[in-house]
């Protein structure tokens, strides 16, 4: 599902609830290092931080990288072994990740969202009064989709691409996110996000927004963000 937003350059595995990267209906081996993270967490915390990181170490056997612990760095964000870069997502029933050489990808962040409204108060939150009323304009044109998710798996997708250029925050209201739509059998399209805010230096250029694309399908909605590299 994910593949088929971002560039052939990133590599990207995928499991669905009960299932490690390979299929198999057992729960991922930690890391020493990472099992002491999750020592005290429920069930359901452990599988979902193990599933995520079998997936990941899927995708550096891909790479040709021998499999390694993945570990929060600052803000949280996962920790990729030298030269390459990458995005991790889970939610009920299914977690991903999607890996690149840096030489390919300067950047790159992927989420999936279960396929439902957000709680009450939550748009309001995360949504710019420009990004409310485009919103407002896709449902009335395809009620099918939970454009209120959508637009919230974009935001966080632009978030885990902006983090590692710019080890900054990035707030939801630093970010104008524009939704389109592509004609086909499911829902699917891009979107661009404005950046509100200086956008990072990438090589010799200064990125003004990120170009993603999404899709909604098998209850989810899912998005990805990839940043050319230098």
């Amino acid at each position: 599902m994910i593949e088929e937003l971002l560039p052939r350059t990133a590599v990207v595995v995928e499991a669905h609830a009960g299932e490690d990267a390979g299929g198999a209906a057992v729960e991922a081996a930690l890391f020493p290092e990472e099992e002491a993270l999750v020592a005290r967490a429920v069930a359901k915390r452990r599988r979902e931080f193990a599933g995520v990181r079998s997936c990941a170490r899927r995708a550096m056997e891909k790479l040709g990288v021998p499999p390694q612990a993945v570990l929060p760095g600052e803000r949280g964000a996962p920790t990729w072994p030298a030269g390459l870069v990458g995005s991790m997502t889970h939610c009920a029933g299914f977690c991903g990740a999607a890996l690149a050489r840096a030489g390919e990808l300067a950047s790159l962040g992927i989420d999936a969202e279960p396929a439902g409204p957000l709680p009450d108060g939550v748009l309001s939150a995360v949504a710019l009064p420009t990004e409310a009323e485009r919103l407002r304009r896709l449902a009335a044109e395809r009620p099918g989709v939970h454009w209120d998710r959508l637009l919230f798996s974009a935001k966080e997708s632009v978030y885990k691409a902006w983090f590692p250029l710019t080890r900054k925050w990035l707030d939801f209201s630093e970010a104008d996110i524009e939704i389109s739509v592509e004609a086909g059998d499911r829902p699917g399209g891009t979107f661009r996000a404005t950046l509100l805010v200086p956008g990072p230096q990438v090589g010799d250029r200064r990125v003004d927004h990120f170009d993603g694309r999404w899709t909604a399908q098998h209850g989810l909605v899912a998005t990805a963000v990839s940043i050319a590299p230098a």
